[in-house]
């Protein structure tokens, strides 16, 4: 296949790069800075694009079959005030806009044949009940939350889907956590419990949903070439108590997890941002089940292990 992948150089993106050209595939990447693009990526097909801009870089799009559409600025990258919310926003809903009109530009027969996007768990409500937390569980048929998240991602979706008015196949796929060797969530998570000092935040009831790097990567490979995913599609592997989740990351490392954060140290730390990591929601792998997806790393534990080394 031809793939084109945006937000080629974020944790996700520069995993799956590499797995798509070990299937066979071409792969053209669309990165703000096409040279660093290069240097991240080793030796790939660049094209410098601004995707809230319509631009020349569509021209990279015409023949592809199916576009990876990972772009977005990173949610914890710095404290939220009234411009960075705007620019998560942007990166993620206008960017796609601008991309799903790029595409509808194309000739019908340059048109890709599916377009595989990323969301968020983050789409769905908060988790609250008499006693703080829910144990139902959360599938593809549940609605949006009211947060700021659930609307960016509702609304991201909601760009991404109307390329399947023009016939191209749409997959948004709402990730949890992505437990991975390199990056991510766990790079922010460990120093504290390699220092004895980590431990459940807050509660430590709140729904934590993961999935390992190994198979977000599996399910978005699967996603380019299975005409069957399409529409939402919960990607995630389980979801966890944050206390369970601190204690399997604390014996992960051998270190102790018994410290808890307190809530108001977390929102003093995070900001606005506190609500999602102190909330959750139970979300489960509805559709992956159906869709007979098999996950690599399926127990916590393990894929902590694998992830740290």
């Amino acid at each position: 296949m031809r793939v084109v992948v945006t937000g080629a150089t974020g944790f996700i993106g520069s995993a799956l790069v590499p797995a798509l050209r070990a299937r066979g595939d071409a792969v053209t990447v669309l990165s703000r800075d096409g040279e660093r693009a290069k240097r991240v990526l080793g030796d790939v097909d660049a094209v410098t694009a601004d995707l809230e801009t319509p631009g020349r870089w569509s021209e990279a799009l015409a023949g592809a079959d199916s576009i990876v559409h990972l772009a977005g600025e990173p949610v914890a990258a710095k404290r939220w005030d009234a411009r960075q919310k705007q620019v998560i926003r942007d990166s993620r809903v206008e960017a796609t806009r601008v991309l799903v009109e790029a595409i509808e530009r194309l000739a019908i027969a340059e048109r890709p044949r599916s377009l595989i996007a990323a969301s968020g768990v983050d789409y769905y409500p908060y988790a609250l009940d008499k006693a703080e937390f829910d144990d139902d569980e959360v599938t593809e048929d549940d609605p949006p939350g009211e947060s700021f998240l659930a609307r960016v991602c509702r609304d991201w979706e909601r760009e991404a889907m109307a390329a399947a008015n023009i016939g191209v196949r749409v997959a948004t796929m709402r990730t949890g956590l992505v437990i991975g060797a390199g990056g991510g969530a766990l790079a922010r998570m460990t120093p504290a419990f390699r220092m004895f000092v980590g431990g459940k935040l807050g509660s430590g009831r709140q729904w934590v949903s993961w999935i390992h790097l190994d198979d977000a990567v599996g399910a978005y490979l699967a996603a380019t070439a299975d005409e069957r995913y399409r529409g939402p599609i919960n990607l995630v592997t389980d979801s966890v108590r944050n206390t369970d989740f601190s204690r399997a990351l604390g014996a992960a490392l051998g270190r102790p997890s018994w410290l808890r954060v307190p809530k108001l140290a977390v929102k003093l730390a995070a900001g606005e941002l506190a609500e999602a990591i102190l909330h959750g929601r139970r979300v489960v792998p509805k559709r992956l089940r159906e869709l007979g997806f098999v996950w690599r790393q399926p127990e916590l534990g393990a894929a902590l292990c694998q992830a740290l080394g």
